[in-house]
């Protein structure tokens, strides 16, 4: 997914033919991006995703390339100046955080698997440690045992899970959800599950007021189907899951194929 300004794609998240998938956050106030130097390569933050995956066929080739890098605040235009963001990337066996920040670039271990906007990182793994007493199953009475009190209710799994739209508890959610999850073999049913997950997360329109009249929404969903090579993806408009499949399509092209999101509501009737 990507914003293409002057015929160059400006990536949200991408992948590669090989596996490797990479998707930019929000990190406003807290990413910062050094000035070119030497000694390294110097590459721009607009221009960071696709460094990575142009080169990278695992997340061990990505850490191994991100020693040799500097990340550079260069502005693609005087009107897109650079999007602080921190980074997930991941492949079928690992995944990684990595982050610009004033002491310089960081590459975290995620274990988690997921990522939200703020705070950075470190924060937001450490914030799991108070929820370690989650549990997908019903609860039982650990408050005083001499206290009756009982479940008075089914489906009361994960009760003290944050609910609120904020990163961090979005992170605990995110992390919880996918951490308990249960999905089919086919790659169907795992697509389904995955927007099923981040459905837990998503921003509802008219819950999160950013400024007067004006409230977060997630815009768009997507994953990435790493062995298939298939983009998939939903709207805030449109929730039926598209794809675009990039063996369809001419890997050694010199020119951009684009494929506009269709975000017009698509309901099915069926009568």
């Amino acid at each position: 997914m990507a914003h293409v300004a002057d015929g160059c794609p400006l990536y949200y998240d991408a992948m590669n033919e090989k596996g490797l998938c990479m998707a930019g956050l929000n990190f406003v106030g807290n990413a910062v991006y050094a000035a070119p130097r030497g000694g390294k390569d110097d590459v721009a933050q607009f221009e960071f995703l696709p460094w990575v995956l142009a080169q990278c066929a695992s997340v061990s080739e990505a850490r191994a390339l991100l020693t040799k890098t500097n990340l550079t605040g260069t502005p693609f235009s005087a009107a897109l100046p650079a999007a602080q963001l921190h980074w997930l990337l991941a492949d079928k066996d690992d995944c990684i955080t990595v982050e610009s920040a004033a002491d310089g670039l960081h590459v975290y271990d995620n274990p988690a698997g997921v990522l939200t906007n703020n705070p950075p990182f470190p924060q937001q793994l450490f914030r799991l440690n108070d929820y370690r007493s989650l549990s997908p199953r019903q609860p039982e009475n650990t408050f005083a045992p001499s206290l009756d009190l009982r479940s008075y209710s089914r489906g009361m799994g994960a009760l003290g899970l944050p609910g609120d739209l904020s990163s961090p508890s979005r992170f605990v959610r995110a992390a919880f959800t996918r951490a308990n999850s249960v999905s089919g073999r086919s790659e169907t049913e795992s697509v389904s599950q995955f927007f099923h997950i981040l459905g837990a997360v998503e921003q509802v329109r008219g819950c999160c007021e950013v400024e007067p009249g004006k409230h977060e929404i997630t815009i768009y969903t997507s994953c990435c189907s790493a062995q298939r090579g298939i983009y998939y993806y939903t709207t805030y408009e449109n929730r039926r899951i598209r794809a675009v499949d990039m063996h369809r399509c001419d890997l050694g092209a010199a020119a951009l194929e684009r494929f506009s999101p269709r975000t017009a509501e698509d309901i099915f009737f069926q009568n």
